[in-house]
């Protein structure tokens, strides 16, 4: 079962279960879909792997299945992972 995570990593934004806007790696790192556009060029900073849009839990089942409450906020060193996007095309 994925995690739902409340937020975007990057900046913060609140993503709550049935956001059109959450983004997600295949390690659930979550973030917002303008952070992966226009900040993180479609390359997640903690795996380097590729985002997809993250579904959406029915409402019917989050009393059986929550969303975490857990946030993981630690913005993203934006020259750092240019620097690393750019090393691993070359």
């Amino acid at each position: 079962m994925l995690e739902i995570r409340p937020t975007c990593e990057h900046c913060n934004k609140s993503l709550p279960f049935d956001s059109q806007e959450a983004m997600i790696c295949t390690f659930e790192c979550t973030f917002c879909k303008d952070c992966v556009d226009t900040i993180l060029q479609q390359v997640c900073p903690n795996c380097g792997g590729g985002f997809e849009k993250r579904p959406i839990r029915p409402k019917r089942l989050l009393e059986k299945y929550p969303v975490s409450v857990k946030v993981v906020h630690k913005p993203v060193d934006i020259e750092m992972h240019l620097k690393n996007i750019k090393i691993k095309s070359d």
